[in-house]
């Protein structure tokens, strides 16, 4: 018997997070999987495939484990925002956000042996106008360096959005709702846990 519930495909520390606020007892192995977007490729495609094979790389290294992977990606005319490579590229992609609504999609996929269930959740943002001043700012706080579309939802990228439509927590990295109600099916359920760890 194991001393974990299930092992988390990802080293997102957002997806963590959230699971460890559930009371899920896991363990991290990060997949070793090429996230080249193929030609052509649909961004909601993309983010389906990139779960799934996530989620098959470390069910291969695993068996008989349940094993959640996701993916999430940005996009904003038609294009898939990425995390930024530098410091300008962060400030082209905001540029690119302000006064838009933009589309964040998450894909989850949970696996044990022959089992398994794949999600998708998708949700509009839309950011107030962004002056130079505010982007550069925000941009030398360094929030924006590891986040998809350069900005973070649940930190003080959040002073940018001015409606979301959907799913906050997939904005986050993981629709936890509905991951809760898939695990569910695994036989994972939430656990009381400490409240500081919402403080």
């Amino acid at each position: 018997m194991s001393d974990y519930d299930l092992i988390l495909a990802s080293s997102s520390p957002r997806r963590r997070d959230f699971l460890a606020k559930m009371g899920v007892r896991f363990e991290i192995v990060k997949p070793d999987t090429d996230e080249t977007v193929l030609v052509g490729e649909e961004p909601r495609a993309y983010v389906s495939r990139m779960a799934v094979e996530k989620a098959q790389d470390v069910a291969a290294l695993h068996p008989h484990n349940v094993v959640l992977a996701a993916d999430t990606v940005v996009v904003c005319h038609d294009e898939i925002l990425g995390k930024p490579v530098d410091r300008e590229d962060a400030k082209r992609i905001l540029r690119l956000l302000s006064g838009n609504t933009h589309e964040v999609m998450t894909a989850v996929c949970v696996i044990k042996d022959d089992d398994m269930r794949e999600l998708f959740v998708s949700t509009k943002v839309t950011f107030a106008p962004l002056t130079e001043e505010l982007i550069d700012t925000y941009v030398a706080s360094g929030e924006c360096d590891d986040k998809s579309g350069a900005y973070a939802v649940q930190g003080v990228g959040a002073m940018f959005i001015d409606k979301v439509e959907g799913s906050v927590s997939s904005v986050v990295g993981l629709p936890i709702c509905q991951v809760r109600q898939i695990l569910s099916d695994f036989g994972i359920k939430p656990r009381t846990v400490d409240a500081s760890l919402w403080a």
